[in-house]
This record gives C-alpha cells, structure tokens and sequence, in this order.
C-alpha cells in the first residue's frame, strides 16, 4: 500500500456545488484533478477564503468523471465550526485547498469473496465513506445500515442523504432513533454479524464500539472507519493518535480505517 505521505497532493480545486440537504448538513463537490481517491481515504480542505488556519479533514463520498473530462469529489459535510461554517457558505467556483486523498482505504481490509454477504453500518454523517465504498463494491453482495437521531424531511433529503441508489444486490436498512423513519432505533440494533462475512463501520464512537462488540461475539471480522481532531492530515503531528492493543496509533496516517479488534474504546477520548 502506497503510504499516504508518498500519495498526497495539494491542489487548488474550485467548487462545482453546494447543495444543503437540511439545516446542519450539506453536500460539497470539488474539481479534482489529483489521484483518484480510494473509498475511506480523506482530504484536507481549506477555502481561499478563510478566517481558520488549518484544513477540515473530510471523507470523499463520491467520485465521478465530469463532462470536460476532469474529475469531481465529493463530500458530506455537517455544520460543526468555524471551519465547516466557511465550507458551507462557499459558492460555486470558489477555489479552495485540497490536500489527498490521505489516509487508508476500506478496501485494504476487504476479504476474498466466499459467497458471502458483507455488511456496511452508517451513522449519522458516518453514511459518507461508506457511499463511495458502496460505489467500488461491484458484482459484491452488501446490506447497507443506516442510523440518524431524526427522520428525514422528504425524499430529497433522504437522497442527500444516502446519495444514489447503490443496492443492486442487497438491503438498504434505515433506522431512526426518534421513530421517523423505516425503523425506530439505534441501528446496531438490526445488525445481525452472523449474516455476513465482514463487517464495516463508520460513525459515531458509542456506534462503533457497539457493532465491534456484536461482530467479535460471533466472531465476525469488524472493521471501523474512526474520527479524531486532525491538523496536519499526515502523522507528523500525532494530534490525532487513539489506543490500540499494538500501542498507540495515528487515525490520520495509520487509518482512518482499523480492525474493531484492535481498538480500544475504553479508553478512547471524546
């Protein structure tokens, strides 16, 4: 695996859309004329117009070709900050800073296919990695979980949401806590491990630590996409470290992505 140092590129990228799906989140697409990312993989992304000194680290949710044959990311982003503040008030062709794709990839942790089912478990804003790694799961079977505290507005926040209909071969399962939705509940409630052959997650930690806790019962491999205040986006910092039965690890450099079994959430801060 190519490390994410070697891999990163800094590039002055304008702004194609900015489209809100409700009040505290929205959808970001850049022009990105840099290696493509990997789903999982992130970016550090600093407006040209901005008050903040260091980038916002965002995990791509799409990737798709635009019609002059350049390339578009894009991001799920919910208002949490200055910094997000600023993303969200940029208009299209704004340019601003982005630095990636950094970081690991879902697909580093992906088994040989053996018949089957793997299962992708989304909460809240954690949904995006995990839509880009919907989009590369090609002729692969996968249930796809999602969690939110609220039900959705409509149908076009739902597709804000959840992006386009990337469930050719298996479930798309909603739950809500409030009871808006398909489910009500926390949804690692309706994960069933022994279904699947694999496990990914991403989200908010309780969220986590609950699905890693089902899958090694059962004995299922687990793997989580974990979140931690970054500066640099590159392990030079180590502002971002989490615990782990091999020491101490950068979720920047060394994840995002990491086997749940490995993980202590214990002992995890925030």
């Amino acid at each position: 695996m190519t490390p994410p140092s070697a891999a990163k590129q800094s590039l002055s990228s304008p702004l194609l859309a900015n489209e809100p799906v409700n009040s505290e989140i929205f959808r970001l697409d850049f022009e990105w004329k840099g290696r493509a990312p990997r789903a999982g993989q992130f970016f550090m992304i600093k407006p040209k117009r901005t008050s903040v000194f260091l980038g916002r680290p965002l995990s791509a949710a799409s990737w798709t070709k635009t019609k002059n044959e350049n390339s578009a990311v894009g991001f799920l982003v919910a208002r949490r900050g200055r910094g997000t503040e600023e993303l969200a008030g940029m208009r299209p062709w704004e340019e601003a800073e982005l630095t990636g794709p950094l970081g690991n990839a879902w697909a580093d942790f992906l088994p040989a296919p053996d018949g089957k089912k793997i299962a992708l478990v989304g909460g809240g804003i954690g949904v995006a990695p995990l839509e880009a790694f919907a989009a590369e799961l090609a002729g692969r079977s996968f249930d796809f979980y999602a969690g939110f505290r609220t039900g959705f507005g409509g149908g076009e926040e739902r597709r804000g949401m959840l992006g386009p209909a990337l469930f050719p071969n298996g479930e798309l399962i909603i739950a809500v806590e409030d009871g808006g939705g398909d489910l009500k509940g926390r949804i690692p409630d309706f994960l069933d491990p022994a279904k699947y052959g694999a496990v990914y997650a991403c989200g908010p930690e309780a969220m986590l630590k609950t699905a890693a806790a089902k899958c090694a019962a059962l004995g299922v491999p687990c793997f989580v996409s974990m979140e931690r205040r970054m500066a640099c986006g590159v392990g030079a910092c180590l502002g971002c470290t989490i615990k782990t039965t091999n020491g101490s690890r950068r979720c920047c450099a060394d994840g995002p992505v990491f086997e749940a079994e490995r993980i202590i959430f214990d002992e995890q801060a925030g």
